[in-house]
């Protein structure tokens, strides 16, 4: 593994990239969001049953999210 790709790993499993995800993960949100407007303006069931989905993703991957920055911080002494 090059050093650049062991750095890219640490970060993923930092708090910091824990927090990015976050980030990126409520636009995700929004684009759903938006997706499931247009789809019930346009009485669209199929785009919003693809919405429903990805909502459900989104929502499993924030709790994945979560737990994993939980966890990050039960090994703070200062957080508790």
């Amino acid at each position: 593994m090059s050093a650049m790709a062991k750095k890219a790993s640490n970060f993923k499993k930092s708090k910091t990239g824990l927090y990015v995800a976050l980030g990126s993960t409520a636009f995700g949100a929004i684009s759903v969001a938006k997706q499931a407007k247009l789809a019930r303006n346009d009485n669209d069931v199929l785009r919003l049953v693809d919405a429903a989905v990805s909502a459900a993703a989104i929502v499993t991957g924030l709790a994945i999210l979560y737990r994993e920055l939980k966890r990050l911080g039960d090994d703070d002494v200062l957080l508790g």
